[in-house]
């Protein structure tokens, strides 16, 4: 089954570059996270919001500021809903080749079929 808000939240570029950053440093702040992001300091905050809504991120108070880290087990959900849904448009898009497969073999077994009548 598929996490909405959980895929809403890993939708967007700059939170799966902030959950990059999160895993590589090993944590951080919406500071630290906003010197490498092309968005303000603000930005970062409302964007970890939305992280820690979707349980992708633990939060804990660091002094004025406030400590992000990545739930790894909320990320290996992400991931293996990701694989699931992978498997199943694979899945599917081979059945429609197939079907094309048909329709192409039929077109040119009637192709060679009426040039012989």
């Amino acid at each position: 089954m598929i996490d909405d808000d959980l895929w809403s939240a890993v939708g967007d570029p700059t939170r799966r570059r902030m959950l990059d950053l999160l895993l590589a440093e090993g944590g951080g702040t919406a500071t630290t996270l906003s010197e490498h992001l092309p968005v303000t300091r603000q930005a970062v905050a409302k964007h970890l919001g939305v992280l820690d809504r979707a349980g992708l991120v633990h939060v804990t108070p660091a002094g004025r500021e406030r400590r992000y880290e990545v739930d790894e087990a909320q990320l290996a959900r992400a991931v293996a809903q990701l694989s699931a849904v992978g498997a199943t448009w694979d899945a599917r898009l081979q059945r429609i080749k197939r079907i094309a497969e048909r329709i192409q073999r039929g077109k040119a077994e009637r192709e060679t079929g009426s040039d012989h009548s």
